[in-house]
């Protein structure tokens, strides 16, 4: 089964010593390369900052672009890994070792379909 770890987590990037992001990005580069090394890793993307994002909405049947994210909030979605495993409970315990959550959520959400070649396929 394929799950998406969505990586939630305060901006910081602006306000951190040098030294603490340089390891952040090893303890993530760590963790990338467990999952790797599982077999469980589909993909993984780290995001720019939720100020270089972009969102559209329909209103009165326009659909309207704003810049920056939607929802005012002190977190962002700063990045995911799609794993596939086969269970929930396999998915949290990869869940529990990315060093996110120790400064923020990790949601697990199951997939429900992904695109090989150009085309759907529901996951089983």
């Amino acid at each position: 089964m394929r799950y998406t770890l969505l990586l939630h987590f305060p901006e910081l990037g602006n306000v951190l010593p040098q030294e603490t992001l340089e390891q952040g990005r090893q303890a993530f580069q760590s963790y990338v390369a467990t999952l790797h090394q599982a077999g469980v890793l589909v993909a993984g993307e780290v995001l720019q900052p939720s100020e270089h994002s972009t969102t559209l909405t329909t209103a009165g049947g326009e659909v309207r672009v704003q810049d920056g994210p939607f929802a005012d909030t002190k977190e962002q979605l700063g990045g995911t890994f799609v794993i596939d495993v086969p269970d929930l409970d396999a998915a949290i315990e990869w869940a529990k070792k990315a060093p996110s959550v120790s400064w923020g959520a990790v949601e697990i959400r199951p997939g429900a379909t992904h695109v090989v070649d150009g085309v759907w396929v529901r996951n089983e």
